[in-house]
């Protein structure tokens, strides 16, 4: 009888239906939220330097994570090309992370130390200079921008409060770090870093 009345009313049915779903996916979610928290970073992961959060921030502006993802995948044919799969600790200190599926152009988890600055840099000025098929936009505008140390210093506080554990002198050190150089140079230093951590091998 009580089942036929909840069937019969849709307001009540629909109320029950999102407390069921409401529940399952709790029960889902909030262990996951507690194994999140307890995963450490890789021998040698710490927060980004100055110079690499700035191009990290410039990567994220320019949209660069449309194309590139930054997820290695535990496929033969991934590990084969890029390298060990990724793993939740090398990307402790991302917010965002980078991680996702598309990829118009190639994963960048593992491109750091693989080719040399100034490949990066042509590359990131006119990328048919050093990959003639190449179908990405060129960037050499960045090679004109400076990084404000402002913003980086107020970034690594905003971090810090989160809870990535730069330390006073990290803070202090940042306006010099990124002193004379422009976005170009940063969003270099930023893909030099990556992967540089990981396990070797796939």
């Amino acid at each position: 009888m009580n089942h036929e009345k909840i069937e019969k009313n849709v307001g009540l049915m629909m109320i029950l239906i999102a407390v069921a779903i409401s529940f399952g996916g709790l029960a889902q979610i909030v262990p996951l939220m507690y194994q999140a928290e307890a995963i450490q970073p890789l021998p040698g992961v710490t927060p980004y330097p100055a110079l690499q959060l700035a191009g990290r921030d410039v990567y994220i502006r320019e949209g660069c994570y449309n194309c590139h993802s930054q997820m290695v995948r535990t496929l033969r044919f991934e590990t084969a090309r890029y390298g060990h799969y990724s793993l939740a600790g090398e990307s402790v200190y991302d917010r965002p992370f980078q991680w996702g599926s598309k990829r118009t152009g190639p994963d960048l988890a593992r491109v750091g130390g693989r080719y040399s600055d100034d490949w990066h840099r042509a590359h990131m000025t006119n990328p048919r200079d050093v990959v003639p098929e190449s179908n990405m936009p060129g960037y050499p505008w960045l090679a004109e921008h400076p990084i404000h140390a402002d913003e980086i210093v107020a970034h690594m506080r905003a971090l810090k409060r989160l809870g990535d554990p730069y330390s006073d002198d990290d803070i202090a050190g940042a306006a010099a770090a990124v002193a004379g150089k422009n976005e170009l140079d940063a969003v270099i230093a930023y893909l030099q870093a990556l992967g540089t951590h990981a396990p070797k091998g796939g």
